[in-house]
């Protein structure tokens, strides 16, 4: 495109965006939508929605004709820039109606029968109180660790306790709960 026609189109652009041109608009209008439709056509569109991009694209430019900045780019690269993202959002929302409904993974999980959730309960009510036993020092590393999902590192940073001595209370705990918890027989009482 030669320099000439990229000054005329950022003048014709121009007029849209302070007057609201209808024939300057006419005219970016035909030498426009039908490369517009072409690229899109390349990009793999069928025709009837490279033909209602091309329309949105040229939307674009009627309302929003003062964001372009001859000084940045041609108008021509403005335009297939715009074209080029309404379409990447195309895509983005076409991908979203690929979940198929009936895909397991997104059915519920059935509810838990009522003796696993009493046996889960009761190694839960264990190893509460197995966690009395543990010193207050390796006991609060294990809740961070274990039931607030905190890493060692993260753990070392919010005590300021060096890295190797957490991990080292962390694993003297879990010794210490699995010994109490094998010689626990599970015949615990429930509260």
């Amino acid at each position: 495109m030669s320099d000439e026609l990229k000054m005329r189109f950022a003048r014709l652009a121009e007029a849209v965006a302070v007057r609201r041109d209808q024939k300057a608009f006419a005219e970016l209008f035909d030498y426009f939508a039908p490369r517009l439709k072409a690229y899109l056509r390349r990009l793999g569109m069928e025709p009837s929605q490279a033909e209602e991009m091309t329309q949105e694209v040229m939307i674009v430019l009627w309302h929003k004709a003062a964001l372009f900045d001859p000084v940045k780019s041609s108008l021509a690269t403005w335009l297939f820039r715009v074209a080029r993202n309404r379409r990447i959002d195309a895509l983005r929302r076409d991908k979203s109606s690929l979940l198929d409904p009936d895909d397991p993974a997104l059915q519920p999980s059935q509810p838990e029968a009522a003796d696993d959730a009493m046996d889960a309960e009761h190694r839960d009510e264990r190893v509460r109180k197995a966690m009395l036993d543990l010193p207050e020092e390796q006991a609060l590393l294990v809740r961070q660790a274990f039931f607030l999902g905190k890493s060692h590192s993260q753990i070392a940073d919010d005590t300021g306790l060096p890295l190797g001595t957490v991990k080292s209370r962390i694993r003297l705990a879990f010794s210490r709960l699995r010994r109490t918890l094998e010689n626990d027989d599970g015949d615990m009482t429930l509260h």
